[in-house]
């Protein structure tokens, strides 16, 4: 029996976890994921706004989240655990992308490339926005796209939890401590070094520790370039109702969505505001200065809005193409990567987690080739460039 330690259990350790033990008739797996804090105070998972969406612009992706949405759908029967049937909340109102004259052409392409792997989506000119959204401004609008079925929101803490007990049920064995380093013999990883002292030793070791996975790659010799991006949250209610409001991203960056009877909203900030592993600290002043101002010129009822909370959590942001990183690095045998989502990592947790089962168990992919996201694009300098960040 092979045995296959994870460094970091989050969405993604988790699925992993899961999917390597969910296979009865194959290959078992002696599996530990480690993980620093059980209750996830920090962990991307929970802080995330668990958004789903197949409006992508790469075929990779695209096909990820159909997978990822079929997957979230189910999800109470595929997880549960006895009589435990999780409930992640899904709802599936859309996405909502705003455009510029100046942003038409990408609207229009991304839309012809959604159509070929048969998204539900739309354009929409400002005549027929507003015919369907009233409560919106088609100032500045020269196009518009919709996701009319297959995306939406969830709660993202719950899915984390349901892949976790599920995994954990199959037997995965679940560790609160601090990866400090790896142990490595040649061209293998051979154990995972923890805070008290003990070394899981490992015949395969998977890096899924999110915005800290540089620190583990680095231990192994080698350079990840992922790093973590602070992202803030911001609540706020309103006394106005917005009749089907999906998730709007704005042409200004900002993007909104409803969070039962509130809103949460959020933007990325520039580049040069953007540092590396920022302390988790609220951007309240983005909010008064720019995230209000812009929403209540698009948003007209949004003039009187009362923010309710706010919270920071990170982005795994991979630095060379705000893509994931997946598999195996040429230098190393046996340490798996599952990194650098750049925000969608809780919509492609599904995919990924049995994508890197299929690579630990078979040696390739055989459901969905996730090969387009491997290390061997960073190497050669062939960035995966997707046009719809957020």
């Amino acid at each position: 029996m092979r045995r296959v330690a994870i460094i970091g259990g989050g969405a993604i350790g988790s699925a992993i976890a899961y999917f390597l033990g969910a296979d009865p008739a194959g290959e078992a797996f002696d599996i530990t994921v480690v993980e620093r804090d059980f209750s996830y105070r920090q962990a991307s998972s929970a802080l995330s706004a668990s958004s789903i969406r197949q409006q992508f612009s790469t075929a990779i992706n695209i096909e990820m989240s159909l997978y990822g949405i079929d997957f979230f759908r189910t999800l109470g029967e595929t997880l549960r655990v006895g009589d435990d049937v999780p409930d992640i909340g899904l709802v599936e109102p859309g996405y909502l992308y705003l455009a510029s004259a100046a942003g038409v052409d990408v609207l229009r392409e991304n839309h012809a490339m959604q159509k070929a792997h048969a998204v539900d989506v739309a354009l929409l000119t400002p005549d027929e926005l507003k015919a369907r959204f009233p409560w919106l401004s088609t100032e500045g609008i020269a196009l518009a796209s919709l996701g009319l079925s297959g995306e939406g929101w969830y709660d993202g803490y719950s899915l984390l939890q349901a892949f976790r007990k599920k995994a954990a049920s199959q037997g995965a064995r679940y560790v609160q401590a601090h990866a400090m380093g790896l142990c490595r013999k040649s061209r293998s990883v051979t154990g995972v070094q923890l805070d008290h002292g003990e070394t899981i030793d490992a015949d395969i070791v998977v890096n899924a520790a999110g915005a800290w996975a540089a620190k583990v790659a680095e231990w192994a010799g080698i350079d990840l370039p992922v790093r973590g991006r602070r992202r803030s949250v911001f609540s706020f209610s309103c006394p106005e109702t917005l009749p089907g409001c999906p998730l709007v991203i704005d042409t200004s960056g900002i993007w909104l969505r409803p969070e039962g009877r509130q809103f949460i909203c959020g933007f990325a900030p520039p580049e040069d505001q953007d540092p590396d592993d920022a302390p988790l600290e609220v951007d309240h002043e983005a909010f008064d200065s720019f995230i209000w101002p812009t929403l209540a010129e698009r948003i007209p009822a949004f003039e009187a809005v009362r923010m309710t909370g706010a919270w920071a959590g990170y982005y795994e942001m991979n630095l060379f193409d705000h893509n994931a990183i997946l598999g195996l690095h040429p230098d190393c045998d046996n340490l798996y990567f599952a990194n650098g989502f750049s925000g969608h990592g809780l919509q492609q947790c599904p995919a990924v987690g049995r994508g890197i089962a299929e690579l630990i168990r078979f040696g390739d992919y055989r459901s969905l080739d996730l090969s387009p996201l491997s290390f061997a694009r960073i190497l050669e300098n062939r960035p995966l460039i997707e046009k719809n960040i957020i």
